[in-house]
């Protein structure tokens, strides 16, 4: 059962939600695992959502409000939480398998992996992407994924392993100095974090498995793996256990063909000279 902890309710609107949860909760005095029976969860399940690991699910809101007789409460609580999400939906529940996950491997063709990028980075990926969008839309989504960066600090972070392509190296986002400080936070990262190793895949490689996948590999201690890939505007998770081992199998043959993480961070230090002097 994951234990309550203090959790400043008006830290976000997740957070309040689950204020709120645990103290209907205790108010009818029932412990997680009582609660979680009613809902047909666990009461460690129950524990995430009062400490604002897991995102409020519109279904089980209205099974608390049905238990605790609070009308709709419950169930706009949890719209309000939703909307208020700093990811797009569509990456949600990656986002948030992304902070219990043990292991990440990941494979992107075009861009620097969102847990390594500079906010300047960030803000030009993103407004290139939505070239439309109102600034504030673009600030909540650089927030959050900057945001994401901090299972990354944690005292025992998850392993992460990422294989970027060359190009996503060499197209230039915003501009020559916006992509050497990028660089610069990429060689800084790999060599100052030891749970965290960088590959580049070469030009020169050809074609290989996963060459157009831009996809995560996310295992966990006391859950099946899974797999998230994504393109423009969606997302999606495969759990099904086949497939997911046919994908890590290819990511494995990705990771023997690329550049080894030494020759790598050799390979992204002459990037950097190269933006420097253009």
């Amino acid at each position: 059962m994951t234990r309550p902890k203090e959790l400043n309710p008006y830290l976000s609107p997740r957070a309040f939600y689950g204020a709120e949860l645990r103290r209907l909760r205790e108010g009818a005095k029932f412990s997680q695992d009582d609660l979680g029976a009613q809902v047909f969860v666990s009461g460690a399940y129950i524990g995430q959502f009062e400490t604002a690991v897991r995102r409020p699910q519109l279904d089980i809101s209205k099974m608390f409000d049905e238990i605790f007789g609070t009308g709709e409460h419950m169930q706009r609580l949890c719209k309000l939480a939703n909307e208020a999400e700093p990811h797009p939906e569509y990456f949600a529940k990656a986002a948030e398998l992304e902070e219990q996950a043990e292991t990440i491997s990941q494979y992107l063709p075009m861009v620097v992996p969102g847990l390594l990028q500079t906010e300047e980075y960030a803000r030009g990926l993103i407004r290139a992407g939505l070239p439309f969008a109102p600034q504030t839309e673009i600030d909540r989504l650089v927030s959050g994924r900057i945001g994401r960066q901090s299972i990354l600090q944690r005292p025992t972070p998850p392993i992460f392993w990422a294989v970027v392509h060359e190009a996503a190296l060499r197209i230039p986002v915003s501009d020559g100095e916006v992509m050497a400080r990028q660089l610069e936070h990429l060689l800084e990262t790999a060599r100052s974090h030891h749970r965290i190793e960088l590959q580049v895949m070469p030009f020169s490689q050809g074609a290989f498995p996963l060459m157009n996948q831009n996809l995560k590999l996310m295992s966990f201690t006391n859950a099946p793996p899974v797999v998230y890939t994504e393109t423009a505007h969606t997302g999606q998770l495969i759990d099904v256990l086949a497939l997911v081992a046919e994908v890590q199998k290819s990511y494995d043959y990705v990771k023997a063909v690329a550049l080894s993480p030494k020759a790598s961070l050799k390979f992204i230090e002459s990037l950097v000279k190269d933006y420097r002097n253009s």
